[in-house]
């Protein structure tokens, strides 16, 4: 099948690819040329793994094509995928001025009927806008006989397995209440369903909301176990117990049940804010959502708090070896990330960073340029050189396992402060380190002060 796709970021992009990869003929519209002119060097400029590999095959073999031509875009095929980015507002609502933008491009070169299928996460109520949209532009054009529908299709992928999120997906949602729409939208992702039917349809407005749902649900697990892993640190417990005693109630489950410092990248946290803006703009006071943002706020500065109270206030000319900088593993997205919210308040409390990270390198020289007190090494190893603390932001895999005996002899003191419980403290313990991690009941384990508080109670 003929597919176009505006819009070639992150969403746009892997699903490109994967569509591709079975056999669809597919044309990407963006208005960024030189975006455009990358990737058909086939150069991608983000970090997700398998992505560059789908990308370059299926370019060479001419089933992935890449255009900033609208035109052409529209003329390709009558499926059309709208995956511009809706950022957000001032306010916190989501910005469509780009959705509306291809709508009206559509509208503008259409000649035949066209499905418009948004998989860009939009507020409730998105698809009956560009309905409008389209419809007032063809008035204008002068032709209102031409044809087209519009249905919600939004995405699930996780930054870090997104190829694999798409390839075999948990669910293929689709809100529609045209048939002909659904059979189209049923061909196409028939090679993503093949073991059991994996498409859910509902009707557009429930389709939108069910993204936004799903992603404020999993981002409350996350507040909710941060919230309980403050409260665990108080009283002595340690969260990590905890989790897995849950986790093993399958009404809980593990999954999104890991104490840290926060969420971030381009999603949840923008996801929840939209809604948030929804909510009181119907008219109703979402109590749950606005608690879920101030704890992840408040959660993003926890690690900084325990550096502060291990060295007091005067920071100014220490130096904190921080490993990780985006917002989670295997992606080099640093937006939202919990590193910067540390390494912002390590700056402006006088302190120097050497940082690490697999893949988020590039992406921290074009956040911050070249700064005197940022240090960008090529190592977990060199960035313990000449640090007075280790500081840990991303659970990547290959800081699971360090070696402690080296890390105790690189840093002036040996203490680690870690943001995502990747040691066991007893481990830790046996070679001399000072170990700070979220939840583990540190703060608490003296008999005397949790007496105090019982006795309070």
């Amino acid at each position: 099948m003929k597919v176009t796709i505006f819009g070639i970021g992150y969403v746009g992009l892997v699903q490109a690819a994967a569509l591709a990869d079975v056999g669809h003929d597919v044309i990407c519209v963006d208005v960024d040329a030189d975006k455009i002119e990358r990737l058909n060097r086939c150069e991608v400029s983000i970090y997700e793994p398998g992505l560059t590999r789908l990308v370059k095959e299926n370019h060479e073999a001419g089933r992935l094509q890449f255009t900033s031509d609208a035109a052409r875009g529209v003329e390709h095929s009558k499926i059309q995928f709208v995956a511009v980015g809706t950022p957000p507002d001032e306010d916190g609502s989501a910005d469509l001025r780009h959705v509306i933008a291809v709508a009206e491009s559509i509208a503008t070169h259409m000649d035949g009927h066209r499905i418009i299928i948004t998989k860009s996460t939009v507020p409730v109520g998105t698809a009956d806008r560009i309905r409008s949209v389209v419809q007032a532009s063809l008035v204008a054009r002068g032709r209102p006989d031409l044809t087209f529908d519009v249905a919600s299709n939004p995405e699930f992928l996780k930054e870090g397995s997104a190829v694999a999120d798409f390839m075999k997906p948990d669910r293929i949602i689709l809100g529609t209440d045209n048939e002909e729409t659904e059979q189209v939208v049923r061909e196409l992702y028939a090679p993503f369903s093949r073991n059991h039917d994996k498409i859910i349809i509902m009707d557009a407005r429930s389709a939108e909301f069910t993204k936004y749902a799903a992603n404020c649900m999993l981002a409350t697990k996350i507040s909710f176990m941060n919230e309980m892993a403050n409260l665990a640190e108080r009283l002595g417990a340690d969260i990590e117990e905890v989790r897995r005693g849950i986790g093993s109630d399958p009404r809980i489950g593990y999954h999104f049940i890991y104490p840290g410092i926060g969420y971030g990248g381009s999603c949840f946290p923008k996801d929840v804010q939209a809604l948030i803006h929804l909510a009181e703009s119907a008219g109703f006071e979402p109590a749950v959502l606005k608690s879920v943002e101030a704890r992840n706020k408040t959660q993003k500065t926890v690690l900084f708090d325990k550096i502060r109270q291990h060295f007091g206030d005067d920071l100014k000319g220490r130096t904190f070896a921080l490993w990780g900088l985006a917002f989670k593993p295997n992606t080099d997205d640093m937006r939202e990330a919990p590193s910067r919210v540390i390494m912002q308040a390590l700056w402006e409390a006088g302190a120097h960073v050497r940082a690490f990270d697999p893949e988020a390198m590039g992406e921290c020289r074009r956040l911050y340029g070249e700064r005197v007190d940022l240090a960008l090494v090529d190592s977990p190893e060199a960035a313990l050189d000449g640090a007075d603390a280790l500081v840990i932001a991303t659970e990547w895999k290959q800081f699971h396992a360090p070696d402690f005996d080296l890390m105790k002899s690189k840093l002036k003191h040996p203490v680690i402060f870690d943001g995502r419980n990747l040691f066991n403290p007893e481990t830790v313990s046996r070679y001399g380190l000072r170990y700070y991690a979220i939840g583990r009941g540190k703060r608490m384990n003296d008999k005397h002060n949790l007496v105090s508080i019982l006795r309070e109670v």
